[in-house]
C-alpha cells in the first residue's frame, strides 16, 4: 500500500557530473534511490568548503515555469547543505578559494498538484485535530495522488578539479511521510533539504551512510533552524530558515513561498 502511494522519479545520468564511473549501484527503498562515491581519505584532510549555487538542467528548468519557484528549491538545498557542512568544515563564499568545491544540479522535478495538496491539507489537518493527543500516531495519511518529486546530481571537487565525492539522488513524495503544501514545488522544496542532509553526511563521515545513522544536531544547526545567524557568514548568502513560522506553514499546508523569503544577497540583484 505504501509503494502504491509514492511518486517515482527515474534515476538517469544527466551528464552534469565530471564522472559517473566511480558511482556504485543504485540503492534505496520505496521512493528514494541513491548512487554514491566518496574518497573518505581525501575528505579527512579538507578544511575549507565552498558551495556553488545550485543550478537546473534544461529539462528540470522547463518543468518549473516560475523562476522564483526554481530559486526557492535551489536556495533551500544550498542553505541546508551549508548549515550541515558547517559541523566539520569552514565554509567560505563561492567566489573564494577552498579545499573543496561542492556543486549540485537539479536534474528533474515532478510538480505537486496544488489542488489535490489543498484537499489533502484539509483532511490531514482536520483529522489531526480530531484525534486525541494521547493516541500515539505518526500522522494522518495524505491523499495519495498528485505527489511531487525531485532528482539531484551533486559532486565535491578538490583544487585540481578531481572528483572526491558524488551522488545521484532521487526521491518521490509518499502519502505517509510528506506533508502536502499548496505549491507546485511543495514536495521538491521539502526534498531539497532531505538531499542536503544525505549529501552532507556523505562528505562529513567520508563513507556511505548507514540506515540508522542518528546524531544530535549541533547548537548552530538548532539556531539556524529557528532563523538565527549561521555559524559562518558564507551561509548568509542563502538566507535564513523560516523557523517556527515555517513549521506552522508546513502544518497548515501553506506555500513555502509565504515564509521562506529570498535572501537579501539575491533580492538586491
Amino acid at each position: 500500500m505504501t509503494a502504491a502511494g509514492c511518486t517515482s522519479v527515474p534515476m538517469k545520468e544527466s551528464g552534469t557530473l565530471t564522472s559517473y564511473s566511480s558511482l556504485g549501484p543504485a540503492k534505496g527503498k520505496l521512493s528514494e534511490k541513491q548512487r554514491l562515491y566518496v574518497d573518505g581519505q581525501h575528505l579527512s584532510r579538507v578544511k575549507t568548503v565552498r558551495i556553488v549555487p545550485t543550478s537546473f538542467t534544461f529539462i528540470a528548468a522547463n518543468r518549473v515555469k516560475s523562476e522564483s519557484d526554481r530559486s526557492l528549491v535551489a536556495n533551500a538545498l544550498d542553505r541546508a547543505l551549508c548549515v550541515a557542512l558547517s559541523d566539520k568544515y569552514r565554509m567560505v563564499r563561492h567566489d573564494q578559494r577552498a579545499d573543496l568545491t561542492v556543486r549540485s544540479v537539479v536534474t528533474d522535478i515532478v510538480l505537486t498538484n496544488k489542488d489535490v495538496a489543498a484537499a489533502a491539507t484539509v483532511v490531514s489537518v482536520g483529522g489531526g485535530f480530531a484525534i486525541p493527543d494521547n493516541i500515539p500516531i505518526i500522522g494522518v495519511p495524505r491523499i495519495p495522488f498528485g505527489l511531487g518529486g525531485l532528482a539531484v546530481e551533486a559532486e565535491a571537487l578538490d583544487g585540481q578539479n578531481i572528483q572526491r565525492a558524488a551522488m545521484m539522488w532521487t526521491r518521490g513524495a509518499n502519502f505517509i511521510q510528506d506533508k502536502p503544501r499548496y505549491s507546485e514545488v511543495g514536495d521538491a522544496y521539502g526534498h531539497a533539504a532531505k538531499f542536503a542532509s544525505d549529501f552532507s553526511q556523505l562528505l562529513i563521515t567520508g563513507r556511505e551512510p548507514r540506515m540508522f545513522d542518528v546524531s544530535v544536531p549541533a547548537w548552530h544547526q538548532v539556531q539556524s533552524w529557528f532563523g538565527g545567524k549561521p555559524k559562518y557568514a558564507a551561509c548568509e548568502t542563502f538566507g535564513r530558515a523560516p523557523g517556527v513560522m515555517g513549521a506552522v506553514a508546513t502544518k497548515f499546508g501553506l506555500p513555502p513561498q509565504w515564509t521562506d523569503k529570498k535572501p537579501k544577497a539575491l533580492a538586491s540583484r
